[in-house]
């Protein structure tokens, strides 16, 4: 029998399974559904709930809203409480189907990981609103209009500005050429997001690297880099430091990762260096020197007023954060109106480069629609299958995750728990979930806006540690962080081979990234 065969009769096998297992854990469960106009977002412990109904991404990562789904407010229920490990199966199924798909049979995986995405968030979504009814028809609603919706359209505006931006010219991948934009563009992560530094920054270094032979590793480092730590000292860097920011972190307080951040950054670009020259000589031995093979054409950028529109995007980003409008109720889901303005400022910014840039030009990028394509129907069916788990880690130590909560104990244990769930949930929640068990620990019975300014000075060391594993972990796999996926389908649609889902985990994440965590715990935690 086929691969995809044997995978499809499991996974109707699971979906057969899975109704029943639903009905038995509803049927345990207290029923208490107000109706979805009546829930509000309730704060975790040692927390007010600020106005923000998301906190904005600028880097990809989904916005989402803190705390929603407690019990404190308008009676709701609180799903995580009750809800056991299984009930994350069907993330468990979206992961595996990632990581094993396209190894098993790639070809029923490019034709088809739309449907595969569909199958498992229908695995999740139908049996959980038949146990649950309303309340899990709410919290469908609001991962989709509060996280999902604006995850995808800062995704699409910043893909769709920055494949505007061409950069022509002869640019050979040397080592020190390849470490030179790695540098530039950690540095830039941090000011205009992972996702916008990436977007920005992946297809000219694919093109200079173009006639190199190794150039999976670049790209994985790259990945590792600028789509994830280069984003750690601002709240504009990652979607967890612009969570900590609308939570009462000052603007400029992450800067106190800083080394952290350099020592992370040093380490993995100096054994980029020494790979990309071991692989460089061993490319060119017997060969001209790469700077005299053919004539060299000066550099010059084309599609320079899409620069324009990318600090719209940033300062659309920045100001949903500044500002508050007040909230509006859609479907029942509460979300803040600065939120849907920042929302439709980046699908204009999207629209303006592209009526303000020629066709040639994308053409000549290699621009395409498939890398956001890709992603998005992937992240609908992660999302979706993503709500136990949020749900039961959201309930803390009432939760099926509460051996591990509870555990939580030294910065280093901060550090490691908050990377390790970022690895594969969503860093912004988890941040959130470990910033309140460490207020809650700490300065019980304080509001948040009277222990948040302690926490970043009397117990600094655990909210860096909190900052650092939510930021630098999510370079840990593909979905780990947003921009990882983009990057990886841009470059395998741009020839470069990629490895697979625990391909890139085995061999790179675990051999590079875990060790150098390692040295930042012994060094700092």
């Amino acid at each position: 029998m086929v691969p995809h065969r044997v995978a499809g009769l499991c996974l109707i096998l699971l979906l057969a399974l899975f109704p029943i297992c639903w009905a038995a854990t509803a049927a345990a469960t207290p029923s208490q559904e107000p109706s979805m106009e009546e829930h509000v977002p309730a704060s975790p412990a040692a927390s007010q709930e600020p106005t923000h109904a998301t906190a904005p991404d600028t880097t990809s990562e989904d916005a989402h809203a803190p705390g929603h789904g407690g019990d404190s407010h308008g009676g709701h229920e609180n799903l995580g409480r009750h809800l056991p490990l299984w009930s994350c199966i069907p993330f468990a199924g979206m992961l595996l189907s990632i990581a094993l798909f396209p190894l098993m049979a790639p070809n029923f995986w490019h034709h088809h990981f739309g449907k595969i995405s569909a199958f498992w968030a229908a695995a999740m979504a139908v049996p959980f609103v038949v146990a649950y009814h309303g309340t899990a028809v709410y919290e469908i609603l609001h991962i989709i209009l509060a996280d999902y919706v604006p995850f995808i359209i800062l995704l699409w505006s910043l893909y769709t500005v920055s494949g505007g931006i061409l950069l022509r010219g002869t640019l050979r991948g040397t080592p020190v050429v390849n470490t030179t934009m790695l540098i530039i563009g950690t540095l830039l992560a941090s000011w205009m997001g992972t996702t916008g530094a990436a977007m920005l920054l992946i297809r000219p270094f694919l093109r200079a690297n173009s006639s190199r032979k190794s150039r999976t590793f670049m790209v994985v480092f790259f990945i590792f880099l600028v789509a994830n730590i280069g984003g750690s000292l601002t709240p504009l860097g990652d979607p967890p430091l612009f969570l900590g920011f609308l939570h009462g972190v000052t603007f400029f307080w992450t800067f106190k990762v800083l080394p952290e951040m350099l020592l992370a950054a040093g380490i993995l670009l100096t054994v980029y260096f020494i790979t990309d020259s071991y692989f460089y000589r061993k490319e060119m031995k017997g060969k001209k020197p790469a700077e005299s093979q053919g004539p060299k054409e000066p550099l010059r950028l084309e599609g320079t007023y899409n620069f324009l529109f990318l600090g719209g995007v940033v300062g659309a980003v920045l100001m949903s954060g500044l500002v508050d409008w007040g909230e509006i109720s859609t479907l029942g889901v509460h979300r803040a109106v600065q939120d849907w303005a920042r929302d439709l400022l980046l699908i204009l910014m999207g629209i303006f480069s592209l009526l303000a840039t020629p066709r040639q030009v994308r053409d000549d990028n290699n621009f395409t629609w498939f890398p956001i394509q890709e992603v998005a129907y992937l992240f609908i069916g992660i999302f979706i299958t993503m709500i136990p788990c949020l749900a039961i880690l959201k309930a803390g130590s009432q939760g099926a995750l509460a051996f591990l909560i509870e555990a939580v104990q030294r910065p280093y244990h901060y550090f490691w728990v908050t990377g390790a769930l970022s690895s594969f949930l969503d860093n912004a929640p988890t941040y959130l979930t470990f910033f309140n068990t460490a207020l809650g620990s700490f300065f019980p019975g304080m509001t948040e806006a009277q222990a948040v300014p302690l926490l970043m000075t009397e117990k600094a060391i655990y909210l860096k540690a909190i900052s650092t594993g939510a930021v630098f972990f999510g370079a840990c796999s593909y979905i780990g962080n947003a921009p990882n996926f983009m990057v990886r389908s841009i470059s395998e649609e741009a020839g470069t081979p990629m490895p697979s889902f625990f391909g890139y985990i085995l061999k790179y994440s675990l051999v590079f990234l875990i060790p150098s965590f390692v040295v930042i715990t012994l060094v700092f935690f």
